[in-house]
């Protein structure tokens, strides 16, 4: 057979799927939109910020698609998964920056709001999603390491997580066969960090790369290979893959 371009061209993984990243404007949901586009995949991106929205779906060229959705709107979400029609694979990534501090001094209203975005706009994404994902496709949801390690003022953060963790292993029992899973990253340079000033964010960086048994801080793209594996993984569900440098060992 005579050996051409098309011919001995790598498939990609993700070769004419389409994934859906809510979250996907910034931070680890653009970097597992990147990814999922170098794999061959047509890629929807939701966010809140319209800018953002914009500017992303501009740099990942003309495989991405995106929509400007508040995933604190119940009725929004149902809107935009009747829009998107079927796909094969769901990603959710989204969640506002994290507030830490004692729970003396925590802010319940703001507490809640994460809890409105993170927990409940994952589990409305879900809700709204899953009746659209074709045969073979997947759930990819997300949480962190702190459900697992949390340090003195991150008992909100815990909380939250840990409810993501329990989340995954219950849909990947109700919504069987389809496969749910998530991803927990551990400390990951990020905007999620952008409460914080530049001095600050970048000497706490230091400060818990030091400690980690890889010497450094995560970069998006280092978290966004789970969520490929776990889209692409037919035998994987109800798993949580941690993804954090070695912080949970240290």
């Amino acid at each position: 057979m005579i050996r051409t371009e098309e011919n001995t061209r790598l498939k990609g993984r993700l070769d004419g799927k389409k994934v859906i990243v809510l979250g996907g404007s910034s931070g680890i949901g653009y970097a597992v939109a990147e990814y999922a586009l170098e794999e061959g995949a047509q890629v929807v991106i939701g966010s809140s910020h319209a800018g953002r929205v914009e500017a992303a779906v501009a740099a990942l060229g003309s495989n991405a698609r995106g929509r400007t959705l508040d995933l604190t709107d119940e009725h929004a979400i149902e809107a935009f998964f009747s829009a998107t029609g079927s796909f094969d694979h769901l990603v959710f990534t989204a969640g506002d920056s994290l507030r830490l501090g004692e729970i003396a001094a925590t802010d319940l209203s703001q507490a809640r709001r994460a809890f409105d975005i993170r927990y409940w706009g994952a589990l409305a994404a879900v809700k709204y999603g899953a009746p659209h994902i074709v045969a073979g496709g997947s759930i990819v949801l997300t949480t962190g390491v702190a459900a697992l390690r949390p340090h003195s003022g991150w008992a909100f953060g815990a909380s939250v997580c840990g409810a993501m963790e329990a989340l995954t292993r219950a849909l990947a029992v109700e919504l069987a066969p389809l496969r749910v899973n998530a991803v927990s990253p551990g400390m990951i340079a990020t905007n999620l960090w952008q409460n914080m000033s530049e001095e600050d964010r970048q000497a706490m960086y230091e400060q818990v790369g030091k400690r980690l048994p890889v010497r450094r801080v995560g970069e998006a793209r280092d978290v966004a290979a789970a969520y490929l594996f776990l889209m692409e993984s037919a035998f994987a569900t109800g798993q949580t893959h941690v993804v954090d440098g070695g912080a949970v060992l240290v």
